[in-house]
């Protein structure tokens, strides 16, 4: 049975990754500021400072912060470049919905002011981060 020549080039792609075991997306230093991201925000939710348990709220929040990474991995799982630009975009969105989510918790004092600057900071850098990638793939 003869393969076409995308079909080829997707199975060598495949077999590198799985001889090399290593997927390409762990060296983007922007994925790696996404995920210690996510595990900040979620260490936040689960110590808001409120007396009802707001749980639509956490899980929201969480789900957007871990989505920036998510997003970010599966563009770059993608085989071409206008892909992993729609997620790439798709990551910055989920990281504008952990910010507004931050600020809400702030408005309300759920959280610190210095905790959500940090975090503002971290998102910050992120959000250049992705800027920049995706301005390479245009």
């Amino acid at each position: 049975m003869n393969n076409s020549p995308q079909e080829n080039q997707s199975i060598n792609e495949h077999k590198t990754i799985s001889k090399n075991n290593k997927f390409s997306y762990k060296n983007l230093v922007v994925w790696q500021k996404s995920i210690e991201f996510a595990s900040n925000v979620i260490d936040l939710a689960e110590n808001l400072a409120t007396t009802r348990k707001h749980y639509r709220l956490i899980e929201q929040i969480e789900a957007a912060a871990t989505s920036v990474s998510m997003n970010i991995a599966e563009g770059k799982g993608r085989f071409s470049k206008k892909e992993f630009s729609h997620f790439l975009m798709i990551a910055r969105g989920s990281l504008y919905e952990t910010l507004t989510l931050l600020e809400i918790f702030k408005f309300r004092s759920w959280i610190t002011v210095e905790d959500y600057n940090n975090l503002e900071n971290q998102a910050n850098e992120i959000a250049i981060k992705i800027n920049a990638l995706y301005k390479t793939l245009a």
